[in-house]
């Protein structure tokens, strides 16, 4: 085989991607890191926050979820960013929502995937700084981004 100037340029680019190692999976402790950078090291106080999402997953491949935040999304009162947390993805971040008031609703609904029976916790920033939460725990029976 001869070395040709494409060649040796994916081989420049390959070879440093196969060095790359996959992230470790999300955990209660990787969570809460995740929780505490959002939230600045502050605790949030339980209510305002709602999030439905199905107790018992047959397959968390495409699992529906809806978040909302009981807020009159005013200029002066609305929320600011809406945050979702999971322990056991490989990442502890789920997604991240940013409402503008002029939405007149907080209110957001996603298909998420998830790897495990886990805790998912939704954290939501208001513009007076204060922050709201809810948590509640999703049993998967057949679980997604986990690799055998």
């Amino acid at each position: 085989m001869t070395l040709t100037r494409r060649s040796t340029f994916a081989l420049g680019l390959g070879l440093p991607l196969m060095l790359v190692t996959r992230p470790l999976f999300a955990s209660p402790e990787t969570m809460g890191a995740a929780i505490a950078t959002f939230t600045a090291g502050a605790t949030p106080a339980e209510g305002r926050v709602s999030l439905d999402i199905p107790l018992l997953v047959e397959n968390g491949n495409s699992v529906p979820m809806t978040v909302e935040v009981d807020s009159p999304m005013t200029a002066n009162d609305h929320v600011t960013e809406i945050a979702v947390f999971n322990e056991r993805n490989p990442l502890p971040d789920i997604v991240r929502f940013r409402p503008s008031p002029a939405l007149g609703l907080a209110r957001f609904q996603v298909r998420i995937r998830l790897g495990d029976t886990q805790k998912i916790t939704a954290i939501a920033r208001m513009s007076d700084g204060s922050l709201w939460s809810a948590a509640m725990t999703v049993i998967v029976t057949a679980p997604a981004c986990i690799e055998s």
